[in-house]
């Protein structure tokens, strides 16, 4: 009888065709998923025309997703997305998305039923692994290790040990995943889970609606975590109901599985945080922060571009104006939320707030394009990075904060919550 095993354990033994595993084995395992965008899968389709192999694994579990620098900004990034599209051609990859049909890849594989409870996903972006909300080992490799997968459908993992957090309490009006993993990755540093699965569990945890649970999974990496999961429940099952697309098996911890730590947050007192400059461990209570004037406000990406994100920045814009001098702009994540947010009104209240609203893109998260930064400005995203430069200027500064702390900064004309309004 096989030992009590965490879920990241259980689900690498499952796919390894092993009884069990342990933290600092070497595992080869089936991959469900490979994922590419436009900046990494070029390097990928270089590399796998380069073996002479003629034709990928499988071509259901390639996605190919054009999201970074798109709608292209210029002819570079128009190459990329040409060489996606006619690999995808060549190939027959069933899930390649580009133009009307693309969206930011972490919100679009979940909402298209592509990855699910008890998979093991890789992809070539380090946000791969938001897919943990869903209890799927999902983690960010390299262009060559997804070559690699796309040759053979397997990859290779040193099992991680697993840090388990367990999150008691309230939450507070306007606290939402963000704020839980703003504080977290505040109280552990950014190497605090260096590669270790992190586990969020607790009675706030099972509380957490679906988007949110994406939001705390997408920031594991920020933290140093391999993978960021939480144990499949019903919230999980009625989210993938009617959108899986292929049998799946979800995994949750055994009792008594053992944990290289296990940190307890009592989240009653947790204000919403902002992540002040230069990394997403130096946060603070939004009310520590209210000095900050700022410059632009981003709500979208990958962290925070999903329907119910944009429902939290509309109540707390409907009515209002950005302040003068401040740009706002709202990025919906792919373009069935797009089209949720038009049919709710949303886009209008966006737009009468002052607010400019662009197509599904990663664009400015990265520094890419639309909304990049100048020299001496200041901007609040929902993004999950503000490294130096990393929405343009390396004189710029970038403050990580919830859907409802950015809409009303925007109004505030600096850094504040909704409560100021």
């Amino acid at each position: 009888m096989a030992r009590p095993m965490t879920i990241a354990e259980k689900i690498l033994a499952a796919h390894a065709g092993l009884e069990e595993v342990s933290p600092g084995q070497l595992v080869e395992v089936d991959v469900d998923m490979a994922l590419g965008n436009d900046i990494t899968a070029p390097i990928a389709i270089k590399i796998f025309r380069g073996t002479g192999v003629e034709s990928v694994f499988d071509k259901e579990k390639i996605a190919l997703v054009a999201d970074h620098f798109t709608p292209n900004k210029d002819i570079k990034s128009a190459e990329q997305a040409k060489m996606l599209r006619d690999f995808a051609l060549e190939q027959g990859i069933v899930h390649h998305y580009d133009g009307g049909e693309a969206g930011v890849e972490h919100v679009l594989l979940p909402e298209r039923g592509l990855v699910l409870p008890g998979d093991v996903v890789i992809g070539a972006d380090s946000h791969t692994c938001t897919y943990g909300a869903l209890g799927a080992f999902s983690t960010g490799v390299g262009s060559t290790d997804l070559a690699a997968t796309m040759i053979t459908g397997k990859t290779w993992f040193k099992v991680p040990e697993s840090i388990k957090f367990v999150y008691t309490g309230q939450l507070g009006e306007w606290v939402s995943g963000k704020d839980l993993i703003l504080y977290t990755i505040g109280r552990i540093g950014v190497d605090g889970a260096l590669y270790k699965a992190m586990e969020f569990t607790g009675p706030v945890i099972e509380r957490l609606p679906m988007a949110e649970r994406f939001t705390m999974s997408n920031m594991a990496i920020e933290a140093g975590g391999k993978v960021g999961l939480i144990n499949p429940d019903q919230v999980t099952l009625d989210y993938v109901k009617g959108r899986a697309r292929r049998e799946f098996t979800p995994h949750v911890s055994d009792t008594g599985a053992e944990y290289s730590e296990v940190v307890e947050i009592d989240c009653t007192s947790i204000e919403p945080q902002v992540a002040f400059p230069h990394l997403p461990e130096n946060t603070k209570g939004v009310s520590e922060a209210r000095d900050v004037k700022i410059d632009q406000v981003v709500i979208g990406s990958c962290t925070n571009g999903r329907i119910e994100d944009l429902e939290v920045a509309e109540r707390v814009l409907r009515g209002r104006k950005v302040a003068k001098g401040v740009r706002l702009i709202v990025l919906p994540a792919t373009p069935a939320v797009y089209g949720e947010a038009l049919a709710r009104g949303y886009i209008k209240s966006f737009l009468d707030a002052g607010a400019i609203v662009g197509p599904p893109t990663c664009g400015p998260c990265l520094g890419g394009h639309m909304g990049i930064l100048a020299a001496g400005e200041r901007a609040v995203a929902t993004t999950n990075r503000n490294f130096v430069g990393r929405m343009g200027h390396p004189e710029s500064e970038v403050y990580l904060a919830n859907p409802a702390v950015a809409a009303a900064s925007a109004v505030l004309g600096r850094i504040g919550s909704p409560d100021e309004l």
